[in-house]
């Protein structure tokens, strides 16, 4: 069963960044083989969103429009952990960050973190 944990978040200025982490442990070499992370989040009042992902192995990555530009995902598989870089942050981008794994990006079915609260403000 694949587990994660999330880390990083924290209070930041608007311009500032900021590196959250998601720790994965469970996977086996089958399931590095096609499973994808992402990034969600989930702003006050507001329904989660994608955010990122990146696949274990070589191949697309995705960012939603908010975040092109500014946030890069990227991955350490010998760590198994995925890491999202969010530059010039906006308050906008305040919400509770979750980690996902899906197998083959379904991670409606996957697993979930625990979530880890970025707040941008003066």
């Amino acid at each position: 069963q694949v587990q994660l944990v999330e880390s990083g978040g924290g209070l930041v200025q608007p311009g500032g960044s900021l590196r959250l982490s998601c720790a994965a442990s469970g996977f086996t070499s089958n399931t590095f083989s096609t499973y994808a992370m992402g990034w969600f989040r989930q702003g006050p009042g507001k329904e989660r969103e994608f955010v990122a992902s990146i696949p274990w192995t070589d191949g697309y990555i995705y960012y939603a429009d908010s975040a092109k530009g500014r946030f890069t995902i990227s991955k350490d598989r010998a760590k198994s952990t995925v890491y999202l870089q969010m530059n010039s942050l906006k308050p906008e981008d305040t919400a509770v960050y979750y980690c996902a794994a899906g197998d083959n990006g379904d991670y409606e079915r996957g697993s979930w973190g625990q979530g880890t609260q970025v707040t941008v403000s003066p």
